[in-house]
């Protein structure tokens, strides 16, 4: 498992690294994790390798939430002040979201039984 958690944080680090000479373009968190996917993709990296550390962080995904709530308490003054539009923006970002997925799922669906 300690192997597994050296080759995640690596990729992370990596990704890291690579995001801060773009710029911040893409998070770092994102770039590591796209390429640890290639190298298991690729077989560069087993997924054995990895998968015990993958499921100890999955089962206790929930202890990665704490922060950002605590944030979210923290900075609870300034979030009420601008409940509404905050609201309103999750409500209409969720039904954008929602949309898109059912339009592609259902493109996705019509080329496969046009196949």
């Amino acid at each position: 498992m300690i192997k597994g958690i050296f080759i995640i944080l690596a990729f992370l680090f990596l990704g890291e690294t690579c995001s801060h000479f773009m710029s911040d373009f893409i998070p770092g968190s994102v770039l590591g994790m796209m390429l640890l996917f290639v190298s298991l993709v690729t077989k560069l990296i087993k997924a054995d390798d990895v998968r015990a550390a993958a499921n100890f962080l999955t089962k206790n995904m929930a202890l990665f939430f704490v922060p950002a709530s605590i944030g979210i308490m923290s900075s609870w003054n300034l979030i009420s002040q601008n409940i509404l539009p905050l609201t309103l923006i999750s409500v209409m970002t969720t039904v954008l979201v929602i949309a898109v997925v059912a339009f592609i799922q259902e493109q996705s669906e019509k080329r496969k039984s046009t196949k």
